[in-house]
């Protein structure tokens, strides 16, 4: 997905200084940063997990040392069989002690103890029951670092002619031979020290160091329903949708929302749902920041090219809904025009990060700007009321692919891209959102976004005339109008920006398209996944676009795991190629290619499965090659490795994972999903939804500027190669 094109080539410099035993004094300071940090947040969800009453660490499970101590005291009964006396018996003594005060002290010390243990008993046994994954295939066992480099290239093999293959079949024994075993200590070190050894470095280079455009190289958008608007009425859907997302924080705040569960049967890790609030990215000239707030209690909102502050609470309670709407309609209904440089501001969060972090040093530093700008990102999340109309309309040529442009970069300067996501509403109550990376991944979002639909549609309803249900507090202040001082040289800055994003935003070459021929149901009938059967599809589809294959990126969540975030899937296989080379091959009988496939889906599943489980590859040898940036060695290999172009990158997003409303009932309530910008300027993005049973909606792009791609002949020739692999069995080949 997005992630895949900050992964390649990406670059930072320590500088190494050696100690005894040839350690390094940077890795060694990187490794105690990140276990600090680790510990920190450990320390952030004990508190939490003690005040919101959620066991062990609950005031209930106290009851253990109440009742021993009870026991002990009032009942004359010794449940630690003399312990008790021995603890006394060791406890010094003292006037102000008497008999009976020495035992009750001694039962606590005894009981604290008892709980504690069954506290740690209790998470470690829960810990070895979630790191079986034999409920999700026949278990796999440990991988060796061999073993991965095997696997990696098994997965280059495809791709690499024998004099190339070969060529990395030396580099990858030296490598394991000379090279690895050094840098795989740091890595078991900080398996010991952290929660997991990989996300925060992730977060850390991936993210936050990387110095290009979040605006579509990174950033990622999300739609509304496809065939349904519940209301027209521009501030009344605005009214709805921010307080549905704020009922929904306050969920996540009391711990009200359920895990996920990995088919019904594994809990997945939601750490990353603690910053989806509260939280904006801070440029900096190396390396960005994230500003995360405990609460929230505004929200920032862009409109005309004007910048405003909504209070969310009133007499200490959540505005409702039509008080929200009556804010909001303030905002449109104000005539005043942009202050000098306002309308084009935000522009700033679209282009090159250097620039930002420089103009924000000196241009936001004080005074109202300092004031404006903290004002929006210390804001709850970011509202635009966009003046366009988008949506899906029937008959009208491009319009999806309009809708996902103006979410993906709009006009460049009306989506804060540094906040963790600008909700969007347009002109006919169509929305969508805007979100940033760094923080999570795109489920995450997804799963806001299906509460806030189906809130906002089935729980808060409008009244006939599309307005929120209720009547308004009249007495509540209008919106408050950021007020900005916006030097010429500030202007200039921000012109800058904007040229840098405009240009991007320019190259993207969007479709976004509906394939209704068949949907989940049928595949499922064929006897494989629907992301295998998509997964090949989008094999065949790329060599008839580019008559060869590439390395392709699926992310995959690794959320089985603590602070889990993703793995990649190298979908491109010898098993999926062999497969494809047989469908252009009109010699090959159709039992061949139906043998061909099966077995291409098998070994497709069987890779997603590791790659979720934490057998993956990539995120493995991306820690490697940053253990051996601290330490200053250079390994031809991982330079190899991570510097491949991902010119195919897919993902799949989620649907219907929060169950609250049933498809089968309402089917025209299915969601269009999302997608990302194009990872390498002469690939692919690819981004689908399987809603429902009979749709599966494909968010396609490229850039212009590349004379090899094009998004909708790529979007022709992946509906084809659909119908086609249908075929084999018989399915029909119609279709929408």
């Amino acid at each position: 997905m997005a992630e895949a094109h900050q992964a390649v080539a990406f670059q930072f410099t320590v500088t190494p200084e050696g100690l005894d035993f040839h350690l390094s004094r940077e890795a060694i300071k990187h490794l105690y940063l990140a276990g600090l940090s680790s510990w920190k947040k450990r320390l952030v969800r004990a508190k939490n997990s003690f005040l919101t009453g959620v066991y062990p660490a609950s005031p209930s499970s106290w009851m253990v040392v109440v009742m021993a101590t009870a026991g002990s005291f009032y009942c004359h009964v010794d449940p630690s069989l003399g312990m008790i006396a021995r603890i006394r018996h060791c406890l010094p003594q003292s006037r102000f002690l008497s008999d009976a005060s020495g035992t009750a002290l001694s039962a606590v010390v005894f009981s604290t103890g008892v709980w504690l243990s069954a506290v740690v008993l209790f998470r470690q046994t829960l810990k070895l029951l979630l790191s079986y994954h034999g409920w999700m295939f026949e278990p796999h066992g440990r991988m060796s670092r061999s073993t991965r480099i095997w696997v990696y290239l098994e997965s280059v093999r495809p791709l690499l002619d024998d004099t190339e293959y070969h060529r990395m079949e030396v580099l990858a024994k030296e490598f394991q031979e000379k090279t690895a075993p050094r840098l795989q200590k740091y890595l078991i070190l900080k398996s010991w020290w952290t929660t997991n050894y990989v996300s925060d470095w992730w977060e850390e280079y991936i993210y936050l160091r990387g110095r290009s455009p979040l605006m579509v190289n990174s950033n990622y958008y999300a739609m509304d329903f496809l065939y349904v608007t519940p209301s027209h009425v521009q501030a009344a859907r605005a009214g709805n949708a921010v307080h549905a997302m704020l009922l929904y924080r306050r969920k996540l705040d009391r711990g009200e929302i359920p895990p996920m569960m990995a088919l019904g049967i594994v809990p997945m890790c939601s750490y990353q749902s603690e910053r989806m609030f509260n939280t904006t990215r801070i440029p900096g000239k190396e390396t960005d920041t994230l500003l995360h707030l405990v609460d929230s209690k505004h929200l920032a909102v862009y409109h005309k090219g004007r910048f405003y502050k909504v209070w969310l609470y009133y007499g200490g309670q959540l505005l409702r809904p039509r008080d929200l709407e009556m804010q909001f309609q303030r905002i449109l209904d104000d005539p005043s025009p942009p202050q000098p440089g306002e309308e084009r501001l935000a522009a700033l969060t679209a282009g090159e990060r250097v620039p930002w972090a420089e103009a924000r040093a000196r241009f936001f530093s004080q005074g109202k700007n300092k004031t404006s700008l903290e004002a929006i990102e210390r804001a709850a999340f970011f509202l635009t009321l966009d003046e366009e109309e988008h949506g899906y309309s029937p008959g009208r040529e491009g319009c999806m692919d309009d809708y996902a442009k103006s979410l993906l970069h709009g006009h460049c300067y009306d989506r804060w891209f540094d906040k963790s996501f600008t909700l969007v509403v347009y002109k006919n109550g169509k929305l969508g959102a805007n979100a940033e990376h760094s923080w999570a991944d795109a489920p995450i979002i997804g799963h806001l976004w299906e509460f806030m639909l189906a809130t906002d549609k089935f729980q808060l309803g409008y009244t006939e005339g599309g307005h929120c249900r209720g009547d308004p507090d009249t007495r509540l202040s209008p919106p408050q109008r950021l007020q900005w001082d916006l030097t010429e040289e500030c202007r200039a800055a921000i012109e800058s920006s904007f040229r840098v994003a405009k240009a991007l935003a320019d190259d993207v070459d969007f479709c976004c398209f509906q394939f209704s021929a068949f949907g989940k149901g049928l595949i499922k009938r064929c006897r494989t996944s629907p992301d295998a059967f998509i997964q090949i599809s989008l094999q065949l589809a790329h060599f008839r676009d580019k008559g060869c294959f590439c390395l392709t990126y699926e992310a995959s969540m690794t959320r089985l795991f603590r602070e889990g975030r993703t793995e990649t899937v190298r979908s491109c296989t010898t098993e999926s190629t062999a497969f494809v080379r047989s469908m252009v091959d009109a010699r090959q009988t159709r039992a061949e290619r139906q043998r061909l496939f099966k077995v291409a889906a098998e070994k497709h599943q069987h890779m997603y499965r590791m790659a979720m489980t934490g057998a993956g590859i990539d995120r493995h040898l991306f820690c490697l090659y940053v253990v051996s940036r601290f330490l200053g060695m250079e390994s031809p290999f991982l330079a190899q490795v991570l510097s491949e172009p991902w010119r195919l990158s897919t993902s799949q997003t989620p649907q219907q994972q929060l169950k609250m409303f049933d498809l089968d009932k309402f089917p025209d309530h299915v969601s269009t999903g999302g997608g990302f910008g194009p990872v390498a300027d002469d690939g692919y993005g690819v981004s689908y939804i399987i809603a429902g049973e009979n749709l599966i909606t494909f968010h396609v792009s490229s850039k212009h500027s590349s004379p090899h791609t094009d998004s909708k002949r790529f979007a022709g020739n992946i509906r084809q190669a659909m119908l086609d692999i249908a075929q084999l069995w018989d399915k029909p080949a119609g279709g929408k």
